[in-house]
């Protein structure tokens, strides 16, 4: 790979105020001179981290574009390796002629998550940061990004390291202790062992434990607004949506099919589902409708339940309540403005006179957050990915644990820490095989 050059487009298709082409690699310098050169149509002796004014032109002599270029000089650079950039003219015709030149003069087409993979092998980021990177371009919110931003640092990288250090010392001193019985060094019990193990165990489990609240940070919270017609559902998701997306009558079951639309709630994407109304209908298309809310309301994550607070409860609304006592879910008990008459736990509010609404936000913050107040040094895992190898590490040091109440040889408990120490260098790419790599590159925009 590092006597290969390759090139992509790493902006978006479409019209735009500008392009970028960029390649990597060590003829990027070389074949950028073959292709750009000054208003005269003269060489440039490109100087690296300067910007250049003048023409992309084919071996024709043929001009492409007027563009800019830079040339950036290896190791400095986000690959790693030498890197050239042409910035012309947004749109898709302009970009294109360039990257097929670029192709004409020697490079190659760059896979998906090329230019990170490339990054990666050189050591400027580990696996882990790459994945922040994909993160990073596809966040839904300003608190996804940051997040991003966070694990791009470092942050996931830095905490797994320096529990790996803590199991790499506790490994040494299993080898010392089985191969080195006779030395003169301290003799490692079965007491020193899990305390030097269980302060691991809890880092995991805390580690483990923000993954639900990283995953919906990442992808979003399914959230279903259900209750029976005319209660409030589309007010309500019209409100969080700041626009008429629902339409709103006072005819019950206007609503007869399920609505879904995103929006940002405190940094949280959150994906409204409005349905329609559970009920009883001989209606075949209301009917329809209606199962798609039953299942809207099974595969939610969360569910806002809406009750008429200004009369009693119906069959529907406490058939309602009852599917959903097992869920987790937030009631809300509507039309408070004619006044409330239920006698029933839940938030109080009007969808007419919009109050109660930061309630409700509160609600679904809490919800989120397991009612914690984070602190800045938190380490939060979005990463399915790494979820699953954090869970697997975390059943290793558990089982290790086990037995080493039961005083069992202690090669036998080393596997279990072995495995564990592998499974957390698979996060940050130390231990990951390269069909793991390249799945993980795989899902990468191409030109980045």
């Amino acid at each position: 790979m590092e006597n290969t050059t390759i090139a992509a487009i790493s902006t978006a298709y479409g019209e735009a105020g500008i392009g970028i082409v960029r390649m990597s690699g060590p003829d990027s310098l070389d074949i950028l001179k073959k292709v750009f050169f000054n208003k005269k149509g003269e060489a440039i002796d490109f100087e690296p981290r300067h910007m250049y004014y003048g023409i992309v032109r084919n071996q024709s002599g043929e001009v492409i574009d007027e563009a800019l270029a830079v040339f950036m000089k290896g190791p400095y650079t986000y690959t790693g390796e030498d890197v050239a950039e042409i910035q012309c003219h947004g749109g898709n015709i302009s970009v294109k002629n360039i990257l097929s030149l670029l192709l004409e003069m020697g490079a190659i087409l760059a896979d998906r998550g090329e230019f990170t993979k490339r990054a990666f092998i050189s050591g400027k980021i580990d696996l882990s940061q790459a994945e922040a990177v994909i993160d990073l371009i596809k966040a839904k919110t300003g608190r996804s990004y940051e997040t991003a931003v966070d694990q791009l640092e470092g942050s996931v990288s830095k905490r797994v390291r320096e529990i790996r250090k803590e199991i790499l010392d506790i490994l040494v001193s299993i080898t010392v202790n089985m191969d080195y019985p006779d030395e003169d060094i301290e003799v490692l019990t079965y007491e020193q062992f899990k305390n030097n193990l269980s302060p691991i165990y809890d880092e995991l489990l805390k580690l483990s434990a923000s993954s639900d609240e990283g995953r919906i940070i990442r992808e979003g919270l399914k959230v279903a607004i259900v209750g029976k017609p005319n209660v409030g559902k589309s007010s309500l998701m019209n409100i969080f949506l700041k626009e008429d997306r629902s339409i709103v009558t006072s005819v019950p079951g206007t609503t007869r099919d399920t609505i879904e639309e995103t929006a940002s709630i405190r940094g949280i994407p959150i994906s409204f589902i409005d349905t329609a109304g559970i009920h009883e209908s001989d209606d075949i298309v209301e009917s329809i409708g209606i199962e798609r809310s039953k299942d809207a309301f099974n595969k939610a994550d969360l569910l806002i339940l809406v009750l008429d607070g200004s009369s009693q409860l119906s069959d529907e609304d406490k058939e309602l309540l009852e599917m959903s006592k097992d869920k987790p879910c937030i009631t809300l008990l509507n039309k408070a403005d004619k006044g409330i008459v239920l006698n029933e736990d839940g938030i109080e509010v009007s969808m007419v006179e919009r109050t109660g609404i930061e309630k409700i936000e509160d609600a679904i913050e809490k919800f989120v957050n397991g009612g914690k107040v984070r602190r800045n040094d938190d380490v939060m895992i979005t990463n399915i990915r790494h979820a699953d190898l954090i869970k697997k590490a975390l059943s290793e040091i558990k089982e290790a644990l086990h037995m080493i109440d039961s005083m069992e040889a202690m090669d036998f408990i080393e596997v279990n820490v072995k495995a564990a120490f592998d499974y957390l260098g698979e996060i940050i790419g130390e231990t990951a095989s390269d069909q793991v790599i390249d799945e993980v590159f795989s899902r990468f925009c191409l030109g980045k």
